[in-house]
This record gives structure tokens, C-alpha cells and sequence, in this order.
């Protein structure tokens, strides 16, 4: 199992070089091509070019691919603290499906003692007054690092865009069950976060397509965008395998709701995280 950060605390040196390591291999963010000033060595670069793996059936962006490009956690960095989100909410003005690149402009609301709160503007990096998404969040910091912690070199994954690439599902390790469940396998350091937790970037994606999955049992038809998503973080992945449970509802003019539960199995089967997604039936 992945060891938590938190018990090299007082060991600097040994600190450094495991957030090095887990920084450096955590597939979330350089799986999407993600690069964060307050982390990452290099040039400021706040955007995300979109491949077709990053997008849904009606070709408009992954509220999950939202989510980890903007986590909004309070803007607190693994070099200040060790964040936890808590909560994160979506709402798309623009499913943006000819947009090549996404530029994330993200505000931090206020920083205290243990909470944080952010929120950010999802624009067209080729146009910035066109608004695809706003995203907001909470987190908290459940520990103190060491001081004297430096930014780290950059390790981003190559991934050339093509129709056959794989769904993110796949590459974060998860699958439908024979239960009809949509699940990610037991906790490896490539999907945990520096405390040995499941990082929300796994999280974000099995929701989203547990959820899209269920709304389309539903509706009739797997043409489904994502209009809204409110997701609670509630305990801490540790163990896995972790389980979605869904329960697909329709509303009014082809709306689909979907709340859906994250269950750790591994861990006396305890509810880790929470969500709530709206879908709209696209022509």
C-alpha cells in the first residue's frame, strides 16, 4: 500500500524526495496534461489542450476532466500543506465541442487556519470571453509539510491524440463489473494522493462514468452532456476496491439526474464520496 506522506513529517529530506516521487508519478494530472505554477518548475502554462478521450459521446468536455484540470481545493499546494478537497461543484454555460484548448482561471476565495476556498472560470484558451465552465470548491489541510519544500521538475505523459484512445476509465484502471457495477481496482501509489489516499482525479472519472451510465439506461440514448455535478468528499479512500452505486432519476425537457455513491469495499464497504450529476439529451 502507499505510505502516507504525513510520517516523514519530521524527516525533511525524506519528505522531499517522497513528494518528488508520488508528484511525479500521480497519473491525474499528467495523464491530462495538466502543470500547476505552484508545484511545478517551468513556465506558467494554465491550459489544457482537449483529445478526443476528453470528451463525451455528443463531443462537448468531461465534467471529470473539469474536475481535475480545476480541482479548486482552496488553491493550497503540497508544498504549503497537505490539502484534502471536501466539496467541488460544475456548471457548464458551454459544452465547448469545437474547442481545441481550455485555459483555467482560478480565484482563491479565502485561505484560514485548516479550510480553503477557490473557484475558477473555464474559458476557450483561443478565446477567452467564451465561458465553458465555472467551478468552485472547499478543502482542508490535514497536515503541516516541512519547511524549505521546492517547486519539482515537471513528468508529463506524451499521449498523442487519436479516435482509438482508450476512455479514461480504462487508463485509471476501471471497469463493469459482472454486478453491473462500475468499480476501480485496490489502491496503487499511480492513482493516490501524497497521504495514501484515492486521489480525486480517479474519483472525478469511475463518478462521471457510472453516472453517464446510468442516465443512459434511462434516457434511451448515450447522447448525454453534462450540464451540472456537486461532489462531496466525505472519508478517505485507503484500501479499495472501490464500488459505485448510482440512482439515475429523469426530470423535465430530456433532463437526467444520477446520484452516485463511492464505496470503499476494502474498508467495511464505508461510503468515501458522494455526487450529484444533471444531464441533458443532445441532438
Amino acid at each position: 500500500m502507499p505510505q502516507d506522506i504525513r510520517e516523514l513529517a519530521n524527516d525533511p529530506e525524506a519528505y522531499a524526495a517522497e513528494l518528488r516521487r508520488r508528484w511525479g508519478g500521480l497519473l491525474s494530472y499528467r495523464y491530462i496534461g495538466r502543470s500547476y505554477a505552484s508545484m511545478d518548475l517551468g513556465p506558467v502554462d494554465d491550459t489544457v489542450t482537449l483529445r478526443h478521450d476528453i470528451r463525451n459521446a455528443t463531443g462537448g468536455i468531461l465534467l471529470a476532466v473539469l474536475g481535475i484540470a480545476s480541482p479548486d481545493s482552496g488553491g493550497v499546494s503540497d508544498l504549503e500543506a497537505v490539502p484534502n478537497p471536501v466539496v467541488h461543484s460544475c456548471q457548464i454555460l458551454d459544452p465547448g465541442r469545437d474547442v481545441r484548448r481550455i485555459e483555467i482561471r482560478s480565484e482563491v476565495l479565502k485561505q484560514g487556519r485548516q479550510m480553503a476556498y477557490s473557484r475558477s472560470r473555464i474559458v476557450d484558451a483561443d478565446n477567452p470571453d467564451r465561458v465553458l465552465a465555472l467551478n468552485e470548491g472547499q478543502g482542508i489541510s490535514i497536515g503541516v509539510p516541512p519547511e524549505g519544500l521546492q517547486k519539482m521538475p515537471l513528468n508529463p505523459i506524451e499521449v498523442v491524440d487519436s479516435p482509438d484512445l482508450p476512455p479514461l476509465w480504462q487508463v485509471f484502471g476501471g471497469s463493469r463489473r459482472a454486478d453491473n457495477r462500475w468499480a476501480l481496482p485496490e489502491l496503487t501509489v499511480d492513482v493516490a494522493s501524497p497521504d495514501a489516499a484515492l486521489h480525486i482525479g480517479p474519483q472525478f472519472v469511475i463518478l462521471e462514468t457510472a453516472a453517464l451510465d446510468a442516465a443512459s439506461g434511462v434516457a434511451g440514448t448515450d447522447r448525454l452532456q453534462g450540464v451540472s455535478s456537486h461532489v462531496m468528499f466525505m472519508s478517505r479512500g485507503k484500501v479499495g476496491p472501490f464500488r459505485v452505486e448510482c440512482e439515475p432519476m429523469t426530470g423535465a425537457d430530456g433532463t437526467v439526474a444520477v446520484r452516485a455513491v463511492l464505496h470503499d469495499e476494502g474498508a467495511d464497504d464505508k461510503p468515501i464520496t458522494a455526487g450529484s450529476y444533471l444531464f441533458a439529451i443532445s441532438a
